[in-house]
């Protein structure tokens, strides 16, 4: 039986501007996401653990917190985005709708900007528009991101170990 290489994500020289990715995976919000992370980052605002506070808002119910969902949509994309990169920054982040438990939340990039670093000259700097949305399509999270990618060769080499015995 011959292996076959998995998924290694995409290299600098792999992205051009104009590019969208509709990111394939999405993921249903627990409501033990909401609490965990809300805990997680010490976030004390019971609009997202506080049931009967929250019924008596325009909502009438828990709001997901808003950093758990640009860690969540930030998560989508990276096995197309920045799986051979790392972060620099978030702009432009906007919360246009609210995420509930239970909402399902999916995400797609588009390539907005692209340039060689000049300090680095084995990565380059890739720039995405990304939104997330929900499960009727409703947009609930755009934002702009900027990631230093390696280029093709210049990173580190995805490897494991071999299954021996």
């Amino acid at each position: 039986m011959a292996t076959q290489p998995g998924w290694q994500g995409r290299f600098y020289e792999d992205f051009s501007v104009g590019d969208l990715y509709e990111h394939p995976l999405g993921r249903t919000v627990l409501a033990a996401d909401n609490v965990w992370f809300t805990l997680l980052t010490v976030n004390p605002n019971p609009i997202h653990f506080d049931a009967h506070l929250a019924s008596q808002t325009e909502w009438g119910k828990p709001l997901v917190d808003s950093t758990f969902t640009l860690a969540l949509v930030t998560g989508l994309s990276v096995g197309d985005i920045s799986q051979n990169g790392v972060n620099l920054g978030w702009d432009e982040v906007r919360l246009p709708a609210p995420v509930f438990e239970g909402d399902t939340i999916y995400a797609q990039s588009e390539v907005i900007a692209l340039r060689q670093s000049k300090s680095r000259p084995q990565q380059g700097l890739v720039t995405v528009k990304t939104i997330g949305f929900n499960q009727d399509g409703v947009v609930v999270i755009e934002f702009k991101r900027t990631i230093l990618v390696h280029k093709q060769g210049q990173g580190p080499v995805h490897t494991r170990p071999v299954v021996r015995g």
